[in-house]
């Protein structure tokens, strides 16, 4: 199974946080299949790679730490293909994400730590 992981602090508080980026990983072409205010669940959705490389991209909001100007936020990326090669589909949709998250215009981002 493959899976990437990436923390982030952006200036935003946490209520506004939640609907963009529930709206983030829908432009992504992801589809939205749980959430709550502090955890959304995403699929891609299907028809342009096989069911094990589909992705699944969970987003936990740090609420306990945030304050009005900063909100820390973790991603996990992750899919049922074996992570044989370093660029396999997951590591690329990880990278998109991370890159869509770091320069959305919605935010300033503060950190970004990818483990």
């Amino acid at each position: 199974m493959a899976r990437y992981t990436c923390s982030f602090v952006v200036s935003i508080p946490v209520d506004d946080l939640h609907p963009l980026l529930v709206d983030l990983l829908q432009e992504c072409d992801f589809e939205i299949q749980y959430y709550t205010a502090d955890y959304i669940m995403a699929r891609e959705i299907p028809g342009n790679v096989s069911f094990s490389k589909l992705v699944k991209a969970e987003v936990l909001i740090d609420k306990s730490t945030a304050t009005e100007t900063e909100t820390r936020m973790s991603i996990v990326i992750k899919n049922e293909e074996l992570p044989l090669q370093v660029h396999n589909h997951c590591r690329q949709m990880f990278e998109f994400i991370k890159q869509t998250i770091e320069e959305s215009r919605h935010w300033h981002l503060i950190e970004s730590l990818a483990g």
